[in-house]
């Protein structure tokens, strides 16, 4: 389903405005490559920070994946999901690393589409970084063509604390860090080790 212009544009737009957000490249820049950009996640706003940071043309062809629960829960959301942000919905209990989600994702992926994905596999309460779920891994073993690039979100669940439907005026951060692909004989926790480790280094202090 293609996204509906003028809303995307304005809804990218309605994003930076009410978080204020600074999207910073280290190491890295916007590129039409094919990407699974995969953060840490502490707000309901993550998603659509990740996507409105990124240009016009690159917000086209990537799609968010997201839990199905909460994007249908109304219809407003559901509009948002499915009509203009075009995610890739899936069941929150079965997290990224399930046979149904993997299908879903790598399904996007041969459209040749880019992914936004949270594999924590769940929100947390932004002062720490969970232990990252197996899908990561299953996406950059099945997909070595694809650059998967951490996102480090920062103040986003201070902009919106969770339970709050009014966002606070305070100035969010988004850093996009260098793409990073499995290496060869590297097994599944050796990389989401590293991948984690890639995400905390992108919120240390510089």
């Amino acid at each position: 389903m293609s996204q509906a212009p003028v809303a995307a544009m304005l809804l990218a737009a309605l994003t930076r405005l009410i978080t204020g957000v600074n999207a910073r490249w280290v190491s890295s820049a916007p590129t039409m490559a094919q990407r699974v950009y995969y953060a840490n996640h502490a707000s309901h706003l993550d998603t659509l920070v990740i996507w409105a940071s990124l240009p016009a043309a690159l917000r086209a062809t990537t799609r968010p994946v997201a839990a199905a629960d909460y994007w249908e829960s109304s219809r407003l959301r559901h509009w948002l999901a499915c009509g203009v942000l075009n995610a890739v919905l899936v069941e929150r209990g079965q997290g990224h690393g399930s046979r149904t989600a993997l299908m879903r994702i790598n399904e996007a992926l041969r459209q040749g589409n880019s992914l936004i994905l949270f594999p924590e596999g769940t929100r947390g309460e932004g002062n720490s970084l969970g232990e990252l779920k197996p899908g990561l891994y299953f996406i950059a073993r099945q997909r070595p063509d694809v650059e998967l690039v951490p996102v480090y979100l920062q103040d986003l669940n201070r902009i919106l604390p969770k339970g709050e439907y009014l966002p606070v005026p305070l100035i969010g951060s988004a850093t996009f860090g260098p793409p990073l692909c499995l290496s060869v004989g590297e097994d599944r926790h050796a990389f989401l080790q590293r991948a984690r480790a890639a995400l905390l280094a992108l919120g240390s202090p510089l």
